[in-house]
């Protein structure tokens, strides 16, 4: 899977959103998806990285993208109802979701940790997600084999001193996964999957390693192999499972 090489149409009239969509893994996965054929909805926080990748995708030849700017420490469950009323009118159904969006929030010990700041991670890496996977499941159930692929960590596998929210909000993310991947467990086509996506050369990564060289750190566009493979057609067999992208 982490060597996996997609057809060149794998994703050819899929419709796909991705969170984060404005910088990282989420813009170089919605870049590649848009490469493989897919109609990509970017979702993220800036008009403006938005509005960029919105501009390579068609420079590239790629499907015309839709961007839908939403910053998700306030977005409230209106909101997303109205994301999944607006797709429906657009495209009648959604084949996949990646939900790549989150905030690392402070180094810390848990007792120095702010409280406020807590809150807000928690909101973003977690309560958004279950509110925009809640209201866009009815879309991708109408899908002929619906995806949905969150992003774990490995330090939302084992506990590690100092990663506070962050990592207890990748704990939360493993366990969202693996019950709706329970209650969808032969009830409709829609699989769930988390990816870790092991060190990556991003900004958040540079956050929280400041001294680490990025040289030798994998760039995102090196590593989305498995993230081809959950969305096409050679994983309808996988669910609820926790995968890394980078082979340990």
């Amino acid at each position: 899977m982490h060597n996996y090489v997609a057809p060149k149409e794998l994703l050819k009239d899929k419709v796909i959103l991705v969170t984060g969509a404005g910088d990282g893994i989420g813009k170089e996965a919605a870049l590649s998806f848009a490469k493989l054929g897919a109609t990509i909805v970017l979702l993220g926080r800036s008009q403006e990285k938005l509005d960029d990748v919105y501009d390579l995708i068609e420079s590239s030849g790629g499907p015309q993208p839709a961007i839908v700017p939403l910053n998700l420490e306030s977005a409230v469950e209106q909101e997303y109802q109205q994301l999944a009323n607006t797709i429906e009118q657009e495209f009648g159904r959604l084949d996949g979701l990646l939900l790549n969006a989150a905030i690392l929030g402070s180094i810390t010990p848990i007792e120095n940790y702010p409280v406020e700041e807590w809150t807000k991670v928690m909101q973003v890496n977690v309560n958004s997600q279950f509110a925009i996977t809640k209201a866009l499941l009815p879309l991708l159930k109408q899908a002929e084999a619906g995806s949905v692929i969150f992003t774990t960590s490995s330090v939302g596998r084992k506990g590690r001193a100092h990663w506070g929210a962050y990592g207890v909000s990748k704990f939360a993310v493993e366990g969202l996964m693996q019950t709706l991947a329970d209650e969808l467990e032969n009830t409709c086509s829609v699989r769930v999957n988390c990816i870790n996506p092991g060190a990556t050369r991003t900004n958040m990564r540079g956050s929280a390693f400041p001294a680490e060289d990025p040289a030798k750190v994998c760039r995102p566009n090196e590593m989305l192999g498995l993230y081809h493979f959950l969305m096409g057609k050679d994983s309808l067999d996988i669910h609820g499972q926790s995968l890394d992208a980078q082979p340990k």
